[in-house]
């Protein structure tokens, strides 16, 4: 099997024919939100069931922290630090330089968060933005059952510390992420998980002044759907999917596949000069040299 689906000739120009699929780990539960440390050389990763993050790096695995509060998405601010969302603490938090850790926000109008997923930084502002599914919630693999106190939504919490609804439409909203100019905000949709005939697809948004408009369906993605997902310095976006990683052009057409055969729950680039692709595929943490680079 090829590890390459090429259904567009652009898709030639990212991917690299003499580059492997690497393992870097594997054994563990579920992996979700990577990120990666430029100026460490590392990466962190969290084993969701497994109450754990992990830290790879020069080709070794290590704890990074354990118990996590079943963390999920991770991603760093302006100032190199870590923010992190917690299904079992219901909470976005943020880990400075010296290791000391601070809640940032755990509730919105009186109420709970539910389970935050996956959360993005937008540079220009500072800006902090992120999804607020129930998942987390509703089973005691990924953190423990609790009782939803707020409908799903997608969140922006300001460098001010100011806490908003970016937009409440959305079932199950998942990852998220920037276009390299940040005019566009895309987000998944993957809806009720208990329902198989829920819709689920890759929304768009524009940004402009901290408010998104003119909401629309960017794409659907097959097999499975997209969870995890990010830009490169193209504008094309790479998505996690039931077969492996999908790339599609900043107008949604599909350029490629890499396919691992197995299901992808999310992904970053790393590496030298953001080229490198890793890739959260159930058990497994891979990597995978490409010819395109990461928004920064």
């Amino acid at each position: 099997m090829s590890l390459y689906d090429i259904q567009d000739p652009r898709f030639n120009h990212l991917t690299l024919g003499n580059a492997q699929l690497e393992t870097l780990a594997d054994g563990c539960r579920w992996l979700e939100g990577p990120v990666w440390f430029a100026d460490q050389e590392l990466l962190l990763f969290s084993d969701i069931p497994n109450n754990r993050v992990l830290r790879w790096c020069e080709n070794v695995v290590t704890t990074y922290q354990s118990p996590s509060d079943f963390a999920n998405g991770h991603a760093r601010d302006n100032e190199g630090r870590l923010i992190s969302c917690l299904h079992h603490r219901r909470a976005i938090t943020r880990r400075e330089l010296d290791g000391r850790a601070s809640i940032l926000a755990d509730e919105y109008d009186g109420k709970r968060l539910n389970a935050p997923n996956d959360v993005t930084i937008q540079r220009g502002t500072g800006a902090i933005w992120f999804s607020d599914p129930v998942y987390g919630i509703m089973t005691d693999y990924e953190g423990g059952k609790q009782a939803p106190e707020r409908p799903p939504a997608l969140y922006r919490l300001d460098a001010n510390g100011t806490l908003s609804i970016a937009s409440d439409d959305f079932t199950g909203p998942n990852g998220l992420a920037f276009s390299p100019d940040e005019t566009r905000l895309y987000v998944t949709e993957t809806g009720d998980q208990f329902d198989p005939h829920t819709d689920r697809h890759i929304r768009v948004f524009d940004v402009q002044d901290g408010k998104l408009s003119n909401g629309r369906i960017f794409a659907r993605i097959s097999p499975g759907y997209a969870d995890g997902i990010k830009c490169d310095v193209d504008g094309n976006l790479w998505c996690s999917a039931g077969d492996g990683v999908h790339c599609l052009s900043p107008e949604g057409e599909m350029l490629g596949k890499i396919v691992i055969g197995d299901t992808v729950s999310n992904l970053c680039f790393g590496g030298r000069h953001l080229s490198r692709l890793f890739i959260c595929a159930g058990t497994r943490l891979l990597a995978l040299h490409t010819n395109s680079r990461g928004a920064a």
